[in-house]
């Protein structure tokens, strides 16, 4: 019994030491660069909604626009910084659904 005991203590600090490291492990994992962002700054963000089937990216590059953040769960798009010429030409593409300048959003409601 104490040479049971004594294996199952072993192996729980064992499974225990591992797990502890785990978020040191994490914490310390390269984090990649942002995105440089190619539009002046003066050029508003837009948020630009593809058809399901076409990759977000690809749209993007067709304009020479470089995206903030590719969406691919719930939205499935882009976000990036237009000129006024790319705006036009992403709302021309059949295989975009919108373009819309980023802001805030308001929500209504009970309150939380």
């Amino acid at each position: 019994m104490r040479i049971r005991l004594s294996r199952t203590l072993t192996v729980a600090v064992a499974v225990l030491a591992a797990v502890a490291a785990l978020p040191v492990a994490a914490a310390t994992a390269d984090v990649p660069e942002p995105v440089p962002h190619t539009a002046p700054a003066d050029h508003a963000t837009y948020i630009v909604t593809v058809r399901e089937e076409v990759d977000p990216a690809s749209v993007a590059e067709r304009v020479d626009a470089t995206p903030v953040h590719v969406y691919r769960t719930v939205l499935h798009g882009f976000s990036a910084r237009l000129s006024p010429a790319q705006v036009e030409a992403l709302r021309e593409m059949q295989d975009v659904e919108s373009v819309e300048e980023d802001g805030r959003a308001i929500g209504f409601g009970t309150g939380f």
